[in-house]
């Protein structure tokens, strides 16, 4: 899928929380991962930066130290030296995930959770969860609803759920307010990067046995 066939965005909320640095890490990931595939959401945020870059400007300045520009370059001369960026690699994660994954597709450590469904949670600040979910062409994720907001932003194949269907570089953006039972199209196995900032709400039973051990 291009660019320019992405159809479900980041709302303005997530952009401008994004822009001023208020966004839980496990977001901040989801975010910056979508907007490096969307140039719509990319260029919206942008201008959201802008935005901040000029209310910074209309505000007081503080009082610094004399020396405060003399310890900041001698700080920066005895950190590590910075190495070139590596050429970009083929594959289907963008470049902010594979700094979190350490690498592509193969060097995730995927952990079943069930009915073919796979999952990786990433390392991030404990305020949000983030996870690559791989589930299988024609498989579903049980039915569920929401505590908190889940982010949820397609790699690889597609789903389809109550709302829409999702494919590469589409967000679903769920609240409370959203029931829905996520469906892997069939043709390829779909691939997501998921954020949640509260628990999931199952409705079956096992589900929500195994809640706790998968931390969903």
């Amino acid at each position: 899928m291009t660019r320019n066939q992405i159809t479900h965005h980041l709302t303005d909320a997530l952009l401008m929380a994004y822009s001023a640095g208020s966004l839980p890490e496990a977001f901040n990931l989801t975010v910056a991962t979508h907007l490096s595939m969307c140039d719509e959401c990319r260029a919206r945020a942008a201008a959201f930066d802008a935005v901040g870059g000029a209310m910074i400007e209309e505000t007081q300045t503080a009082e610094m130290a004399q020396d405060s520009l003399a310890a900041t370059i001698a700080l920066i001369r005895a950190g590590k030296p910075q190495r070139e960026a590596p050429a970009q690699r083929t594959g289907i994660f963008p470049a902010p995930l594979r700094d979190y994954v350490g690498g592509d597709l193969a060097a995730v450590r995927w952990r079943p959770v069930g009915m073919g469904v796979k999952q990786a949670i990433l390392p991030t600040s404990r305020a949000a969860t983030a996870r690559l979910l791989y589930i299988p062409a024609g498989a579903a994720v049980p039915d569920h609803g929401h505590r908190g907001t889940e982010l949820t932003l397609v790699l690889q194949g597609a789903f389809c759920d109550q709302v829409a269907r999702f494919g590469p570089g589409d967000i679903e953006v769920a609240n409370e307010d959203l029931d829905h039972t996520p469906v892997a199209e069939i043709g390829a196995d779909c691939i997501c990067l998921a954020a949640t900032d509260a628990p999931l709400r199952f409705r079956a039973l096992m589900p929500r046995i195994a809640q706790p051990f998968l931390r969903i």
